[in-house]
């Protein structure tokens, strides 16, 4: 199957990528659960779905922007690796096609804000979509809080379709992330004002996580392995 060998092919690149351009500091609340979770990160920069990705030594599906899907090469790996293309006004069959990775007991990584963080730090205002697959899937909801230095964020421009688009990426240095303990919702996915709720209650504890990266950043490097994860 091409998304197996294509995580295979990846997985040592990032890995090794991450090891040795990143000094990644990681505080565990809880392991990662055990069968079908969702992963719900703040976005600072472009690269942070990679990075998180290399927390698992499983394969995981991440909910991105149909906009990276199109930039050279990239696009292409993306593809291949079966992550799930978020395209602007069809948020429905995003939202299908992760939960049957979920019923298949997968991983899913979605990014609450939607887009990138504000570019001066802080965070943008939670969308719905990590509520509305908790309440339609069941599974477990897994806040990750990232923080890294601002100033070493590189902003490359991509060729996408005849127009100039900028990312924000982040090549080496510091990088915090605190994983929280897991959540469980349940409700009526039709439920306008509940599924915002639901959407605060995640986005707030994304924060708190942040925060203790911040934290920990700002009293210096610590040293924490990362747990070898199924």
């Amino acid at each position: 199957m091409i998304e197996k060998l294509m995580y295979q092919v990846s997985r040592p690149v990032v890995k090794g990528y991450v090891r040795s351009m990143l000094n990644m500091d990681v505080k565990w609340h809880e392991p990662f659960p055990a069968g079908a979770k969702i992963i719900v990160p703040n976005h600072p920069t472009t690269t942070d779905p990679f990075f998180v990705a290399s927390l698992f030594n499983h394969q995981v599906f991440i909910l991105i922007n149909e906009l990276l899907f199109k930039v050279p090469v990239l696009g292409e790996y993306l593809r291949r690796s079966g992550h799930i293309p978020v395209v602007a006004g069809n948020g429905k069959a995003a939202m299908e096609a992760a939960v049957d990775r979920l019923k298949n007991g997968d991983t899913i990584i979605i990014f609450p804000e939607g887009a990138l963080s504000p570019e001066e730090g802080g965070f943008g205002e939670p969308r719905t979509g990590a509520a509305r697959l908790a309440l339609m899937s069941g599974a477990p909801v897994v806040p990750v809080g990232i923080h890294l230095p601002l100033e070493r964020v590189r902003y490359i421009k991509s060729m996408v379709e005849g127009k100039i688009e900028i990312g924000r990426w982040y090549t080496h240095g510091p990088y915090n992330m605190t994983v929280g303990r897991p959540l469980t919702f349940r409700g009526n996915v039709e439920n306008h004002a509940y599924v915002r709720q639901v959407s605060n209650a995640i986005m707030h504890q994304i924060i708190e996580m942040a925060h203790q990266s911040q934290g920990r950043m700002q009293q210096g490097p610590t040293a924490m392995p990362l747990p070898e994860l199924f």
